[in-house]
């Protein structure tokens, strides 16, 4: 049986040495994608070198991460059955594109494989996946299955790193809504949307992709202000609040009053010395 046609979509802004080496994993992959897409939000247009499939090079110069936007352009330009998300700071596994295309077309899901992340530098030079197996550090709170496909009861646990779905569900969900602009709870909403209209979420055991380094803010003050306009459209939507943590943690600061039913109440913007502070250890992972 002919294998169905896979698309992977990728979203870039900056980071190119980051990009390069995810399309380094693509072209050492076991399948090629039928086809990459790369929404590319940079003012100077991202280097995409000759490669052995198909390349759409989506330019749209935006200021901040309109990550809904960016996606929903890449998989407008698919034009396949499977679409593979897979975020700018990820090496795809040699395995990631077939395995995740043959999960889709096996399960009408969203299906998220396990990310490995990488210390500083890992990923620099010439570099070899067992090598990055080695070294890669699993997330905490996620869990994934030894082997197969396991539904996970916590839609939270949704993560827009790696995942893969089938085009005509993306299209029925409305894809990404670009209501969310910038950074934060887009992917959240998107899984929770799913989930209400039948649509699970799954583990995958089948592959893994490696993140790449890069600097971590706790809490994530470079996008406060996208964080609090986000949460505040998800909660008029889904009845409770996304990213509790780092709203707690803006509250605690004295940024924003205390979420209550309402918008939150933005008392000021943090301060330089503030964002110095929350910039995470170069050691950090996530």
């Amino acid at each position: 049986m002919t294998e169905p046609a896979v698309s992977v979509l990728t979203m870039v802004k900056g980071r190119d040495g980051h990009l390069s080496n995810l399309l380094q994993g693509l072209a050492r992959g076991t399948r090629a994608p039928d086809r990459l897409v790369v929404s590319d939000m940079g003012e100077v247009p991202a280097a995409i070198p000759p490669l052995p499939f198909p390349v759409v090079h989506h330019r749209m110069p935006s200021p901040g991460l309109p990550l809904a936007r960016a996606r929903n352009a890449a998989a407008a330009r698919a034009r396949t059955p499977i679409l593979v998300f897979l975020d700018v700071d990820c090496i795809p596994a040699a395995n990631l594109v077939a395995a995740l295309a043959a999960d889709a077309a096996a399960e009408d899901a969203l299906i998220c494989c396990e990310i490995l992340y990488l210390p500083a530098g890992a990923a620099a030079g010439e570099w070899d996946e067992a090598r990055l197996r080695r070294v890669g550090t699993r997330h905490h709170v996620r869990d994934f299955p030894a082997s197969g496909l396991r539904a996970e009861p916590n839609t939270g646990l949704f993560w827009s790193l790696a995942f893969a779905m089938r085009a005509e569900t993306f299209a029925r969900l409305g894809g990404f809504d670009e209501g969310f602009t910038g950074y934060g709870a887009e992917d959240t909403d998107l899984a929770f949307r799913a989930r209400a209209a039948g649509v699970p979420l799954l583990f995958t055991a089948s592959t893994v992709a490696f993140h790449q380094h890069h600097p971590v803010y706790d809490p994530p003050l470079q996008h406060f202000a996208d964080i609090v306009a986000n949460a505040s459209r998800f909660h008029g939507r889904h009845g409770f609040w996304p990213m509790d943590g780092w709203l707690a943690d803006f509250a605690r600061m004295g940024l924003i009053a205390p979420p209550g039913e309402g918008p939150i109440r933005v008392i000021r913007p943090p301060g330089a010395a503030e964002l110095a502070a929350a910039s995470g250890a170069p050691e950090r992972a996530y």
